[in-house]
């Protein structure tokens, strides 16, 4: 179904992308700072179940749109190209954001893990980067494409639980690292943005 270049490519981008201290990033370690490792581990959980309904949401809909018109998905393909490659120019021009956690009240490990479905869930942006990341992979040729847009989901929201786990267990020695080197924080969001712009202009200039 996927060659071993679609998906080492998939992958390398993930984790690239996961390197990148995010909302995702923030609210996890916001939580094991204040309910403890278990709260931490199961507020990426919730992350994780947001990410798997919108991979579900894509899947269905894109799914249906490449079953009506190959056209139209194409349409979708480079619309989703075109979004990547905004996403990337505006990361990199945009200033270093500050990476102080908020101060916010203790949750049980229940509830961080319902708020970050919630959060994860209603956040458009999330949404739309589904529906521009997933489809650079999916090749029709190669299979049914739902089951390529689930299996890609799959792998994303495994990495993302694997990820948010050792943040929660290591969150103290994470902060220190980046408190030790202030550069990340300057380059972090030129770094997301070249990746993005990548994967952008790898669909825009690919061959049909």
């Amino acid at each position: 179904m996927f060659t071993f270049a679609t998906l080492s490519t998939f992958i390398i981008i993930v984790i690239g992308l996961f390197l990148i201290p995010g909302p995702a990033v923030l609210l996890t370690a916001t939580r094991t700072v204040q309910g403890g490792r278990q709260a931490g581990i199961m507020a990426g959980l919730g992350i994780a179940t947001g990410d798997l309904i919108h991979t579900l949401f894509a899947a269905v809909g894109l799914s249906a749109i490449l079953m009506t018109s190959a056209m139209a998905f194409q349409v979708v393909k480079y619309a989703g190209a075109a979004y990547l490659l905004y996403l990337g120019i505006r990361a990199i021009l945009e200033k270093p954001v500050d990476p102080t956690m908020p101060e916010v009240a203790p949750k049980s490990s229940l509830r961080a893990y319902g708020e970050a479905i919630l959060v994860e869930v209603l956040n458009p942006k999330t949404a739309l980067f589904f529906l521009a990341f997933l489809p650079q992979f999916v090749h029709p040729e190669s299979g049914a494409s739902f089951v390529q847009f689930l299996v890609l989901g799959l792998i994303f929201v495994t990495m993302s639980v694997m990820y948010t786990t050792l943040i929660a267990v290591s969150v103290r020695q994470l902060g220190r690292l980046v408190k030790r080197v202030p550069w990340m924080g300057r380059w972090s969001g030129k770094l997301v943005g070249a990746i993005y712009i990548g994967l952008g202009l790898k669909v825009a200039f690919q061959s049909r």
